[in-house]
């Protein structure tokens, strides 16, 4: 009989078995994945959009290399009412270049998400278009202030996997670290503190660059890849459609504006993809506390986005695998939470002298089973990342990588509980994570409403 002491000994392992599948899915699909063939990007009009919130210290460099290596590209700028240089600094590069447009917002209707200085962008460049403009062979491509997309990341998304299809709305590409190989991440550090930064900078580019590219090749394969915040193209009849729907492509007030654009395409009957054959590379945090602020704001998203759920359910574009991986998704912050409490309640009753083990036979060879199989998936990871994207590193260095991963992996459940606790507070501002660039306490940045 499953009493509710079993129950709570055997909910680890129903969790750990959906993540095994769920992994398994997402490695075969990145071992797997098929080559990209690429396309004409001149039979498109491209469209840049950088939201900029006091990214002085950045943006420059920026809107010169995308105007640089796309030289056929427009690049609009977003300034959210900053509140350093950075609206100084787009003007001035606007001034001698006609293809680079500012975007000014003001309090108060600026600096309430990312959603909303993506509209105004789009509003923009509504107006900008003739009225005989092809939009359905326009493409507006949403660049974060420190990215740097790949030089030939264009003639990837328009072959016949990307905009080549004239059914698909959406492409995301690969997102990289930039910073990986800087020996230096905290200047003003030690060596120990050093040695933490880089690899946690080393983390964060392992999980997008094979774990998150795995999963969203899996999402290829069920029809639900998710969007994000950098590196996303979008179609512009897409979006049309959307901000027809829901009166604007972006939604204002969402903490993940990419990924719920995403499901707004999917529902509306676009297909989105992701070609990992290209890439936009960014700044890895090497601030733990920035990277918490970050992560955080992710997780509560995620939450957010929970509310979609019938709708996906009963939308005739989304396949039962679709389904299934999507809700999947979404319960991710929610299982985390979950665990933390299932990890008190059996502490405590450690501490009051019972234990649910004492009742499960053979307890203790299935919680090794449990560690193991937790540690494993993570620490395959690690050769796969050396052979691919650090093949000048030693085979020891990608073992090492892969159980390092593990143990960063632990971090989703510290932000999964602080997203939880600030829905259940009501604190759903923005909060914007400092450049690196930006020492902690001097000059001014973007913080949460």
């Amino acid at each position: 009989m499953l009493t509710p002491d079993r129950f709570l000994f055997l909910f680890p392992f129903l969790l750990l078995g959906c993540f095994l599948l769920y992994w398994a899915g997402a490695r075969y699909s990145y071992l797997r994945r098929p080559g990209n063939e690429s396309g004409d990007p001149t039979a498109f009009a491209w469209h840049f959009f950088v939201p900029c919130r006091d990214e002085e210290t950045v943006v420059g460099a920026t809107v010169s290399r995308l105007r640089g290596d796309f030289p056929y590209a427009h690049v609009w700028v977003v300034d959210d009412a900053s509140d350093d240089r950075t609206a100084s600094v787009v003007a001035a590069l606007a001034e001698d270049d006609v293809r680079v447009h500012l975007v000014s917002r003001r309090r108060p209707d600026a600096r309430v998400g990312k959603g909303a200085a993506l509209n105004a962008a789009y509003a923009e460049l509504d107006d900008f278009l003739p009225a005989d403009a092809d939009r359905s062979r326009v493409v507006v491509c949403v660049v974060d202030a420190d990215g740097h997309l790949a030089p030939g990341a264009l003639a990837a998304v328009s072959g016949p996997g990307g905009f080549g299809d004239p059914d698909m709305g959406g492409v995301q590409v690969s997102v990289r670290m930039r910073n990986v190989d800087e020996p230096r991440p905290l200047p003003e550090r030690g060596r120990v503190l050093n040695a933490g930064a880089r690899l946690l900078v080393r983390m964060q580019d392992m999980e997008f660059a094979v774990s998150n590219a795995g999963m969203q090749l899996l999402r290829a394969r069920t029809g639900s890849v998710g969007l994000g915040g950098n590196g996303q193209f979008t179609r512009l009849t897409a979006l049309d459609r959307i901000a027809a729907a829901e009166r604007r492509p972006w939604q204002r007030d969402a903490l993940l504006e990419d990924y719920e654009l995403g499901l707004h395409m999917i529902l509306g009957g676009y297909r989105v993809t992701h070609i990992a054959d290209t890439y936009v590379s960014q700044e890895g945090l090497p601030h733990a506390r920035r990277f918490l602020t970050q992560r955080t704001r992710w997780a509560q998203g995620n939450l957010q986005c929970v509310r979609y759920a019938p709708r996906i359910v009963g939308s005739r574009h989304y396949s039962g695998r679709g389904v299934v991986e999507t809700l999947y998704t979404f319960m991710q912050p929610l299982a985390h939470v979950a665990s933390l409490v299932l990890t008190a309640f059996l502490v405590a009753a450690l501490a009051l002298g019972h234990s649910p083990l004492d009742s499960a036979l053979g307890a203790w060879p299935l919680v090794l089973v449990l560690c193991l199989l937790s540690v494993l998936p993570f620490a395959l990871w690690g050769p796969v990342y050396r052979r691919d994207f650090a093949p000048q590193c030693s085979r020891i260095a990608g073992l090492l990588w892969g159980f390092a991963l593990w143990l960063y992996a632990y971090h989703v459940f510290v932000v999964s509980a602080r997203g939880f606790l600030r829905v259940l507070r009501g604190r759903n501002g923005w909060a914007k994570t400092r450049r690196n660039a930006e020492a902690v306490g001097a000059g001014p940045v973007a913080t949460e409403a």
